[in-house]
C-alpha cells in the first residue's frame, strides 16, 4: 500500500481505502490541510518537527515548499517556485541530488550546508526521496542541526 506524506502539515496516509489514487484526473491533495501536494513514500517516513519540505519537478526546480522552509531559509515559496532547489539553495554538495533523480533512490541523513536569503549557511540534515509517479519529481526535507553536532548512528 503506498504511503503519502503531506510537504505542508506532515500528515501521513496510507492509501487504503484507494482515495488518493481514485481517478486519474484529479490532482493528489492533503486531506487534513488541503495542500496540492502529497508525496507518495515507498515507506513511512517520521521528520523531525522543524524539518521543512520543498517539492520539486523531475529537474529539481521547486514547485512547492511546505511549513518550516521559510523560518530556516529565509526564502518565501514565491523567491525558490521554478529555481533550482540546489542552486537557490547553495547546497554544499548538490551530487545527492543527481543520485535520487538518476537512480530513483532515497538518500537520507546528508549533513550538509546551505545560504539562507540573508547568505548566512547554516547547517542541516538533508533527506531527498524520488517521486515514484510519472512525472519523476524530488522531495527534499531540510532539518536544522546545531553546528558541530553528529548524528547518532545505531
Amino acid at each position: 500500500m503506498p504511503v503519502y506524506i503531506c510537504p505542508n502539515c506532515k500528515n501521513r496516509s496510507v492509501d487504503i481505502d484507494g482515495f488518493e489514487g481514485l481517478t486519474d484526473s484529479d490532482a493528489l491533495q492533503c486531506r487534513r490541510c488541503g495542500f496540492g501536494f502529497i508525496f507518495q513514500l515507498l515507506e513511512d517516513y517520521y521528520p523531525a518537527p522543524a524539518t521543512g519540505f520543498i517539492v520539486c519537478d523531475c529537474d529539481a526546480r521547486v514547485l512547492a515548499s511546505g511549513r518550516g522552509v521559510f523560518e530556516l531559509t529565509g526564502f518565501q515559496e514565491t523567491d525558490l517556485m521554478g529555481q533550482d532547489v540546489a542552486e537557490v539553495l547553495t547546497l554544499s554538495d548538490r551530487a545527492p541530488i543527481g543520485v535520487v533523480r538518476e537512480w530513483g533512490v532515497r538518500q537520507l541523513g546528508l549533513e550538509l550546508e546551505l545560504s539562507t536569503s540573508a547568505a548566512i549557511r547554516k547547517p542541516v540534515t538533508v533527506d531527498l526521496f524520488p517521486a515514484y509517479d510519472e512525472d519523476g519529481g524530488l522531495l527534499v526535507a531540510l532539518t536544522p542541526r546545531t553546528p558541530g553536532a553528529t548524528r547518532a548512528t545505531g
